[in-house]
């Protein structure tokens, strides 16, 4: 099976705002039936980078193909091809869910009858079928989200730009919210998941983007990552009682063990890889020492953020994102 379709490729993208530069030469891609999370901070450059994607702000430099068009010369042919969540949900509270779907129909050339056979359908799928002739001035944050996202849909786009879907959620929605996004995934369209929240982007994006103050710090799937960051494996030994002098010694002196010290309960052991393990288990026994529990850590998605993170010499916070374009 040859590599999945191409459907986001952009080159050194480029965008100063009157506070400072936003995004600084930016080169990611994206395939079709992916999700890429773009992470970071506030202000790192996540929403300009969605803007520009989608033809809705220009560049000072760099190229893109988007669903192979040119975002700022076919921006209108484009959209009519994407879908976008910002995170302000938008919505017009004196319309009904249903009424807002059908007004998005119409600007984007629907007949009133598809836009509301489509738009009944979506608010359905969204669990919120029984509200599709309320007015959304009473709803909550989580309901107007996937009202918002069922508008996204209602066009059947082939890629979705998604800025902070979860924002403002309480644990279940969000839950829910991220349970939608999946199944959208499934379904082959291409999502691009702006968030500054790891866990949505650890149980949804096979590869990340993460910026810092407009660059591009780190692009890849988390193991990817991890594997750059990491030289070390570390295992954590149950051995009932601090592991002797003589048994750290012989862990020691195996070529894959990098580092090894006594704790409490064992010994913390740092090895060149998972492969290892068998191996320093085996040491263990032949020097007189049960073994009653092994503890493999792998680096998690938020060991590989602040890592990358530190090595950027990151903020909290970055300017130029904010100012209007």
């Amino acid at each position: 099976m040859g590599a999945p379709q191409r459907v986001i490729d952009c080159q050194g993208l480029t965008r100063n705002f009157p506070s400072g530069r936003a995004l600084d030469h930016l080169t990611l891609d994206a395939g079709r039936g992916e999700v890429l999370a773009l992470l970071g901070p506030n202000g790192a450059g996540k929403t300009t980078t969605m803007r520009l994607l989608n033809g809705v702000l220009l560049p000072h430099d760099g190229t893109a193909q988007v669903l192979g068009l040119d975002p700022w010369r076919q921006g209108e042919e484009l959209r009519r091809r994407t879908g976008v969540l910002t995170e302000n949900a938008g919505l017009d509270e004196r319309f009904t869910a249903l009424e807002n779907l059908e007004f998005v129909g119409h600007l984007r050339g629907m007949s009133s009858s598809e836009a509301r056979a489509r738009g009944r359908t979506l608010l359905d799928r969204f669990d919120m079928g029984h509200r599709a002739d309320v007015k959304v001035q009473g709803f909550s944050t989580g309901q107007r989200k996937r009202v918002a996202l069922a508008r996204a849909l209602l066009h059947d786009p082939e890629l979705l730009f998604l800025d902070e879907p979860t924002s403002g959620l309480d644990p279940a929605a969000t839950r829910d919210v991220v349970d939608l996004i999946g199944s959208l995934a499934a379904e082959g369209r291409t999502v691009v998941l702006c968030t500054h929240f790891l866990g949505e982007a650890g149980k949804l994006a096979s590869r990340m983007a993460v910026l810092f103050h407009g660059v591009l710090h780190a692009f890849g799937t988390p193991e990817d990552l991890a594997a750059e960051l990491w030289s070390r494996f570390e295992v954590r030994l149950d051995l009932g009682a601090p592991a002797a002098p003589p048994l750290i010694a012989a862990l020691l002196a195996l070529p894959q063990v990098h580092d090894a010290s006594p704790t409490d309960a064992g010994a913390l052991v740092f090895t060149t890889e998972r492969a290892d393990v068998p191996r320093v288990v085996a040491t263990c026994v032949a020097h007189g020492s049960p073994v009653y529990g092994v503890d493999p850590r792998d680096p998690n998605l938020e060991d590989v953020y602040f890592a990358i993170e530190a090595r950027a010499g990151a903020p909290a916070t970055a300017a130029g994102e904010e100012v209007p374009a």
